[in-house]
């Protein structure tokens, strides 16, 4: 790699919470997908985590964007403006020369031509040359280590913040997919009305976020019980300050709507797997990926109503940027990504 290599190769998990861009197999950036832009000019103030503590905090000459919601670009300016910086962000070696960036980028596996060419319009605009893109739940799959190319089926749930993804892999190939909209925004908002509705408190995002990371479960009698999480916000009615100490059987009521929903998805999906495919599945069991699949006791709920086991990947939150890395380097052999 010395001055002239002129292409530099990257992988990118452009995720609706979270961006992780990977080099040479190592995770070089991972910040959170938010933008900080001046209202009056549009330029640029910060990206990632310096943007994403000014989020909720704002004043009135900044706006914070976040560019993807459920997986799908929303904002092209602001997305491409995140792509940019974050390709700065990459600790650089001395160069002569801007090289030219060979990307693989993974969308949604429910992505429409549009929503696909927009991510693709986008890494061009942001100064990649060569483009490949992977559907997640594949790159999730080889991320967690699953020989994708073999006759066997494995099931791949990936919770992300925006978008659901479920399928069914076998010979390089999805075999029935499903995508569906519920995933961790939607467990965040729920949370933020829950609170507003019985606890009369306003709170906002971030702190939503901070309930479900501390105390949220999908099952209401865990063994491994976390601590309740204080939180203190104004009083809907009164506006003075409350604290109030939210349980995890709480959370775990309040997510149960959206819950039962992504087991509704996965079920549909395997209403749709081959008969073949099944007994392949159920052997082998279902991978959780995805920040979703960190939420306490949702593998082990999961596996009492459908009766397969359910594991939750090593590193959830990577898996899919840690297959797009490996994607990055067999670019030739893996028939299954899109230019």
């Amino acid at each position: 790699m010395g001055l002239f290599s002129f292409t530099q190769e990257i992988a990118m998990d452009l995720g609706t919470a979270n961006t992780i861009i990977i080099q040479d197999d190592k995770i070089v950036v991972d910040e959170p997908s938010v933008v900080a832009l001046d209202k009056r000019t549009d330029k640029l103030i910060a990206i990632g985590e310096k943007a994403r503590q000014m989020q909720g905090k704002e004043n009135e000459g900044i706006r914070t964007v976040r560019p993807l919601r459920d997986g799908v670009i929303a904002d092209f300016y602001a997305c491409e403006l995140m792509m940019r910086g974050m390709i700065k962000m990459i600790p650089q070696k001395n160069r002569l020369f801007s090289p030219t960036l060979k990307m693989v980028v993974c969308i949604p596996s429910g992505s429409t031509e549009v929503e696909i060419r927009a991510v693709r319009d986008s890494s061009e605009h942001a100064g990649g040359r060569d483009i490949y893109m992977i559907y997640e739940p594949m790159a999730a799959a080889i991320g967690i280590g699953i020989d994708v190319e073999a006759p066997n089926g494995c099931m791949i749930v990936d919770i992300g913040g925006g978008t659901t993804e479920i399928a069914v892999i076998s010979l390089g190939g999805i075999v029935s997919n499903k995508s569906i909209r519920i995933a961790g925004d939607d467990l965040t908002s729920d949370i933020m009305e829950y609170m507003g509705r019985m606890h009369n408190i306003k709170v906002g995002e971030r702190t939503a976020e901070r309930i479900k990371i501390n105390v949220g479960a999908a099952l209401t009698d865990l063994e491994d019980a976390p601590e309740d999480y204080v939180v203190h916000g104004p009083n809907r009615m009164t506006a003075l300050p409350m604290e109030v100490p939210v349980s995890y059987q709480e959370i775990a009521h309040c997510l149960e709507k959206s819950v039962s929903k992504i087991e509704a998805a996965v079920l549909s999906a395997l209403e749709q797997t081959p008969p073949e495919l099944y007994s392949d599945i159920v052997k082998s069991g279902v991978y959780l990926a995805g920040g979703g699949a960190l939420l306490r006791g949702l593998d082990k709920r999961l596996t009492d109503k459908l009766n397969i086991k359910f594991h939750v990947a090593e590193d959830p939150l990577h898996a899919v940027a840690r297959g797009t890395g490996i994607a990055l380097k067999n670019v030739d052999k893996y028939p299954f990504l899109m230019r």
